[in-house]
This record gives structure tokens, C-alpha cells and sequence, in this order.
């Protein structure tokens, strides 16, 4: 089980970081990572981070967000930066029990397992 934490609202330029508790078997994770969706959109990989230690991030958010992931704590976090408004949507956690490539790090069809959201509000 996924559950996402810290979205909230925030004016442009400003700053939020967001919080994924893991439960469950946890030691059957591979990877993890952010997705997000604004209304009327497509989903958007936002970043993904695997047991290696590989990262990646969607080149909308590159630069301005970084991804963590707290091994003994279960908890995968996103800190966002210097946010706009486009980044205004509803941002998920997302893990995968599979192996893959650091290049399937951003595609959302190799997750399986997902959390409910939390939504990140940004204003002019």
C-alpha cells in the first residue's frame, strides 16, 4: 500500500515536498516513483528512482524537483522547487514488484502498484 502526503497549495516560485509511506511487503519493491495528472491531461512521468540507485526525470520537472527514497523507512519523497503553474495537478506514488531498466523508470505501465494522490494546487 501507497499513501501520499504534503500536497497543499503554494504560489508560483514557491516550494512543497511530498511524502510516500510504503506498506506491506516492501521488500518486493524494485522501484518507485511520481506521476501526475491536471484535469483534461494525459498522465506525466515526474520522476523514478530504482534500488541502484538510477534515477529519472521528466524533462518538465528536471532541474527543479529531486527524488529520494528512505530505505529503512519506507518513504519515498519528492522535493519540488521553484514550482509554475503547470505543475498544478493531482501527483501519485507509484511502485513496481518487477525488475526493469533505468530507461522504464518513467513509464507509468511498468508500476503496479499505486497510491490514491495528493493534490498539489499552484496560483499565480
Amino acid at each position: 500500500q501507497l499513501v501520499e502526503s504534503g500536497g497543499g497549495s503554494v504560489q508560483a516560485g514557491g516550494s512543497l515536498k511530498l511524502s510516500c509511506a510504503a506498506s506491506g511487503n516492501t521488500n518486493s519493491i524494485y522501484f518507485m516513483g511520481w506521476f501526475r495528472q491536471a484535469p483534461g491531461k494525459e498522465r506525466e512521468a515526474v520522476a523514478g528512482i530504482g534500488n541502484d540507485g538510477s534515477i529519472r526525470y521528466g524533462d518538465a520537472v528536471n532541474g527543479r524537483f529531486t527524488i529520494s527514497k528512505d530505505i529503512d523507512a519506507d518513504t519515498l519523497s519528492l522535493q519540488m522547487t521553484n514550482l509554475k503553474t503547470e505543475d498544478d495537478a493531482m501527483y501519485y506514488c507509484a511502485a513496481s514488484s518487477t525488475r526493469c531498466w533505468p530507461s522504464a523508470l518513467l513509464d507509468g505501465t511498468t508500476y503496479n502498484i499505486w497510491g490514491r494522490g495528493t493534490q498539489v494546487t499552484v496560483s499565480s
